[in-house]
């Protein structure tokens, strides 16, 4: 893994978790391209619009987004991300913690880089 690209990546996902964390939608949103869609850890899929709009509502908070053991490869303008990670906070008033298997994949979109695909997957307790 290139050093600048892990520097700029690992800066880039701090970035992007404290906006989660913060709960704040517009700030969240600066992160991903308007196609950006996640699959969550149980297959299900979601939008930009409709995930800022759980944000928005307080539907879906964070009080938890770290990760760890990130891969970044970078091929040209498109960046693929692995890490391990560890979600909280509070979805329709139901507290979650999820330890999970991360992927994220940017895009370079008029010379920024912008996520268009979350991918997670549950880990096993441990």
């Amino acid at each position: 893994m290139d050093d600048k690209a892990a520097e700029e990546f690992t800066r880039l996902e701090k970035d992007w978790s404290r906006a989660m964390v913060q709960n704040d939608a517009a700030a969240i949103g600066r992160f991903m391209a308007e196609e950006w869609t996640i699959i969550g850890s149980d297959g299900s899929m979601c939008d930009k619009a409709a995930f800022l709009k759980l944000v928005e509502s307080g539907t879906l908070t964070h009080d938890v987004m770290d990760f760890e053991e990130l891969v970044v490869r970078v091929y040209g303008d498109t960046a693929v991300l692995t890490f391990r990670g560890v979600s909280g906070g509070k979805y329709q008033g139901q507290a979650f913690r999820e330890v999970e298997r991360a992927s994220d994949v940017f895009v370079k979109q008029k010379g920024q880089w912008k996520c268009v695909l979350t991918h997670l997957s549950r880990l096993a307790a441990r």
